[in-house]
């Protein structure tokens, strides 16, 4: 028997199967875990980046001490955490970021003056949010507002 023309066939094949092999192994441990690790990661650096900067803007908004207050500043938002819609509330006096996935929830505080008496509201993302400040001397109240 003469299989000389049948080993070239069988070389290519099995060339190829060790090229598809391996990018389904490399496809496998990509977006197995590398991946996805990184996008987790990538997400609640921009949510706690995020919720950082909503409490710079709250805490700016609220301008020095005047008979009056009537100040109303707008606050940009990305749209989207993780390709996730998300929430940012209030909770007494601190600002609480609530996503679905939950490594990227967090928490912060902002410095405002003791003459601020409530910070009350909530922003959902993908809306135009602003903060809004109001009263008199010794009493000032601090809302999240937002708008679809």
């Amino acid at each position: 028997m003469d299989n000389r023309g049948l080993s070239t066939v069988v070389e290519k094949l099995l060339g190829l199967g060790i090229v598809v092999l391996y990018i389904g192994l490399l496809t496998t441990t990509l977006y197995g875990g590398v991946v996805p690790e990184y996008q987790s990661a990538v997400g609640s650096e921009l949510g706690e980046r995020t919720l950082v900067q909503s409490a710079a803007r709250v805490e700016a908004a609220v301008p020095p001490r005047a008979r009056t207050v009537a100040a109303s500043v707008r606050v940009d938002l990305p749209a989207t955490i993780d390709g996730t819609a998300y929430t940012i509330r209030t909770d007494g006096d601190s600002l609480v970021l609530d996503h679905p996935d939950p490594s990227i929830d967090g928490r912060v505080q902002p410095v405002l003056p003791s003459r601020v008496d409530s910070l009350d509201g909530a922003w959902e993302s993908g809306e135009q949010t602003t903060v809004r400040v109001a009263g008199g001397r010794g009493n000032v109240t601090v809302t999240l507002e937002g708008d679809s």
